[in-house]
């Protein structure tokens, strides 16, 4: 990778090949770029490997007996395959899990504190950041004092992003960001991250089920299948790509088994770069 390269783009990930257990390959020759403050999405089915690749690039696959045996993973400009997930928040990556994860028996603000706690600039600073988290979620002003357990989805969701905000990242990685919720709240949730990505400089890389809602505030979108980047583009480019349209935004006429047996498929074959 070119020194350009390494200072246009927040993450690189070059050809990786990803195997649980030590016989299951689940990634085979995933490549990615993210551009410092962009927003890309990663697209496909469940089961495609989106939180599969996540978790690589956050170094949590080993508390699942996973390992990433081939390629690289490079952010800011440094490889950081052997750094731990805490080290790797501390450099400012931080990945928001899918489930949400709040911790249910503390308040909304005790778990937007705990997010805090690689910081050591002071109380104050670490207030005046919960005051810019509640700005952009009121809503979880309004439950500071609720136990997240008690509250809805939507809320727990918007205090993840608010919890990965309080350790003033560079780059977000949020999974699954629509589970479970109602297409109005994740409009909302989706504007938020737009003025968070176009006010803060926060970099997201989000991983989505949602094609339609995704592409439309990403700019630039990867779709995986079966472990494998079948397509990548421009976000508008992918919303009006017929075969996008066909498999994953429900538009379109006859069902193929899988993206890659149309015929404007072409295999980009990283895994053999």
């Amino acid at each position: 990778m070119s020194d350009t390269a390494a200072g246009q783009n927040m993450l690189e990930v070059n050809n990786i090949e990803v195997i649980y257990n030590h016989v299951i390959l689940v990634l085979k020759g995933v490549s990615l770029s993210v551009p410092r403050g962009g927003i890309v999405a990663l697209l496909g089915a469940n089961g495609a490997g989106k939180t599969t690749t996540l978790k690589a690039i956050s170094n949590l696959l080993r508390a699942e007996r996973g390992d990433v045996t081939k390629g690289s993973i490079v952010l800011q400009g440094e490889r950081v395959h052997d750094l731990s997930p805490n080290e790797l928040v501390k450099r400012g990556c931080i990945q928001v899990m899918e489930g949400r994860h709040c911790f249910g028996h503390l308040t909304i603000e005790e778990n937007l504190l705990t997010g805090a706690y690689t910081r050591k600039d002071g109380n104050a600073a670490i207030r005046q950041d919960l005051e810019k988290v509640y700005s952009y979620f009121p809503r979880l002003r309004e439950r500071r004092t609720s136990q997240a357990g008690y509250t809805s989805g939507g809320e727990q969701q918007m205090c993840a992003i608010g919890r990965a905000l309080m350790a003033r990242p560079h780059m977000i990685l949020l999974d699954e960001p629509s589970m479970g919720l109602a297409p109005q709240l994740v409009e909302e949730i989706f504007e938020i991250v737009k003025q968070l990505n176009s006010n803060e400089g926060v970099t997201f890389l989000l991983a989505e089920q949602n094609t339609n809602v995704a592409l439309k505030y990403a700019t630039y979108g990867y779709i995986l299948e079966s472990g494998r980047i079948v397509l990548d583009g421009d976000a508008k480019e992918l919303r009006e790509n017929e075969d996008v349209k066909e498999f994953y935004l429900g538009i379109g006429g006859d069902a193929h088994s899988s993206f890659r047996n149309v015929k404007s498929y072409r295999r980009r074959k990283r895994w053999l770069n």
